[in-house]
């Protein structure tokens, strides 16, 4: 049976970058060897990253001035790598979920720490809106796609100082523009690669403004001056992330991606929104189109275990919801087909008609 993948991270890649580095895992680059073993300063491994680098940059448009890098550790060490960056004295933060709370946990260790507006009044089924950024913040943190929650900022804010965000469960999913944001960072294990890689898109002028000693592996002027290559990258992870790029830019690039994300999401939302038995849980003005929440109405609550079994023998997998919302989350990132959100409606369509 076919399985039609919704798990929000680890995820679903294309099929053509999984079997690009299946085949170089037995021979890569027809080095005779794997990519698994092949040295990460080798020539055909420098090459590799300079592609990953200019595909990635071209997909984003990235204007004059900006890096990009490769480093380990996800999204949940960049919380650290951010204020360590560039607080100073105080940062704004809007908190917006579970990873955006972890994000201004981090940055108190290190200075004051303004809470623009917060969500958590109602269990982040919202995002804020009509908050003030202090003029004198170091920088302004998003969370730009909320996993959990099922919330999404498609817009890029306009604020008076630097703008920094997450962007791990969205990168690539709509266009951009970048030359807005001092940094955009994010684990790469949602639109990208396999879970080991992170990424950072870095103003390259904005670094080295802080007062404190930087530990050379948080801070940003070792990767960007190094090529990603101060230590072991994580080789297979950026290898995959190159074919997973190609594949973006041969379906159209970033607004092919949008678009199709729009489809899809509107496709299952309108499902939701029609049937009696399921309830969306996100404000409707503030829905993720990569990350899609719902439950089942309160009145049908105890059929909640009867609905993932028939999901299952649809070969559905992954639509589980995180334990903060219950319910299901059907993710939707870029390699999801078309198909597959197809089969989510169909099943929701037979579980009505079955009761």
């Amino acid at each position: 049976m076919k399985k039609h993948n919704f798990y929000a991270g680890p995820s679903i890649l294309p099929q053509e970058a999984i079997q690009a580095t299946a085949d170089a895992i037995l021979n890569y680059a027809g080095t005779g060897l794997s990519l698994l073993e092949v040295s990460h300063r080798s020539t055909e491994f420098i090459e590799t990253v300079a592609q990953t680098e200019a595909l990635f940059g071209e997909l984003m448009d990235l204007p004059s001035g900006y890096k990009v890098i490769f480093v380990g550790g996800g999204a949940s060490t960049q919380f650290l790598h951010v204020p360590y960056n560039f607080l100073q004295h105080k940062a704004a933060y809007l908190d917006t979920g579970s990873w955006s709370s972890k994000a201004i946990k981090e940055a108190k260790l290190f200075g004051e720490v303004t809470v623009v507006a917060s969500s958590a009044d109602k269990n982040y089924s919202y995002i804020p809106t009509g908050y003030e950024v202090p003029a004198d913040a170091d920088y302004f943190h998003i969370t730009s796609n909320n996993t959990i929650f099922g919330t999404e900022i498609l817009q890029d804010p306009i604020v008076s100082v630097p703008l920094i965000a997450d962007m791990s469960s969205d990168i690539l999913s709509r266009p951009v523009d970048v030359s807005k944001y001092t940094l955009i960072y994010g684990g790469a294990q949602k639109n990208l690669a396999p879970a080991g890689l992170t990424f950072a898109i870095v103003k390259v002028d904005a670094l080295g403004k802080i007062d404190r000693p930087l530990p050379s592996m948080v801070d940003y002027r070792t990767h960007v001056s190094k090529d990603s290559a101060y230590n072991t990258p994580p080789v297979v992870c950026i290898f995959t992330a190159l074919q997973t790029l190609k594949w973006i830019k041969a379906n159209g690039g970033v607004a092919a991606m949008e678009k199709r994300a729009i489809e899809k999401s509107t496709l299952l939302y309108d499902e939701i929104d029609r049937n009696k038995f399921f309830v969306g849980t996100v404000a409707a003005d503030s829905r993720s189109r990569m990350n899609i929440t719902f439950v089942m109405a309160p009145e049908y609550a105890e059929l909640e275990k009867e609905f993932l079994a028939l999901a299952a023998e649809h070969g559905i997998v992954g639509i589980k919801g995180h334990r903060s919302v219950g319910g299901f989350r059907a993710s939707n990132y870029n390699a999801l087909p078309m198909e597959s959100m197809q089969v989510l409606v169909d099943a929701m369509q037979a579980f009505e008609k079955a009761h």
